[in-house]
């Protein structure tokens, strides 16, 4: 019995019998049963040089389906293998041509390319490639260390420039504040009792209160 999501193909004395109702006559006929449904395989880990010339380690998961039974019988002698291996190929192929940094940040334009090559290439066979993603990029531990050094030296420096910019705009606060103190003696004395009032606040148990400068003035001039 052959499934509603199955096709058969029917060899009759060596002849594709064509499609349609059909009977199976013993001796004679020979027929495989083709599944029609979506099929997944795991692309073991390739190690890959890219053009950076960068040793990396890449797998992938490939989605596809048999699209023309007879061609998938007729065409080729095993069409899942022969997918199996046509995607390792190709893995490798397309990441030989990239660099670390498209290889680790640019994952859906490979997939994409990879999915497209797969495609054309087992079209004969009566294949269609649905989809191709790449699970995972593993990197030598030598560089792995240097990446996280780099890193880790790049936010040490952009914490030394908001730092810097953080003093910058402290400095110039300050010059503001001493601009508009020296131009305006009503500000001094405004911040000289904001200052009296802060001491005040604490639980200190002696105040002193500095004399204001102009009365230190006027004694010092009658010496």
């Amino acid at each position: 019995m052959v499934q509603e999501y199955e096709r058969a193909v029917i060899f009759r004395l060596g002849r594709l019998v064509s499609g349609g109702l059909f009977f199976i006559l013993p001796c004679i006929d020979a027929y495989t049963k083709v599944d029609l449904r979506t099929v997944t395989f795991d692309i073991p880990p390739q190690e890959v040089l890219t053009k950076d010339s960068v040793t990396v380690s890449v797998d992938a998961v490939v989605y596809y389906r048999i699209s023309n039974p007879t061609a998938s019988v007729a065409n080729v002698a095993n069409a899942h293998h022969s997918t199996r291996l046509l995607a390792q190929t190709s893995l490798r192929n397309v990441l030989g041509t990239r660099n670390l940094q498209d290889v680790l940040g640019d994952r859906e334009t490979i997939s994409h390319s990879l999915q497209v090559g797969l495609d054309e290439a087992t079209d004969p066979w009566g294949i269609k490639v649905e989809r191709v993603e790449i699970k995972d990029v593993r990197l030598p531990v030598q560089l792995q260390r240097a990446m996280a050094a780099e890193a880790e030296a790049s936010r040490e420096a952009r914490a030394k420039v908001i730092a810097a910019e953080g003093e910058q705009k402290a400095s110039r606060a300050l010059k503001e504040a001493s601009d508009i103190i020296a131009e305006s003696p009503a500000a001094l004395q405004l911040r000289y009792l904001q200052t009296l009032q802060s001491i005040s606040a604490e639980k200190n148990s002696t105040i002193l209160f500095p004399l204001p400068i102009d009365v230190l003035s006027y004694f010092m001039r009658d010496k």
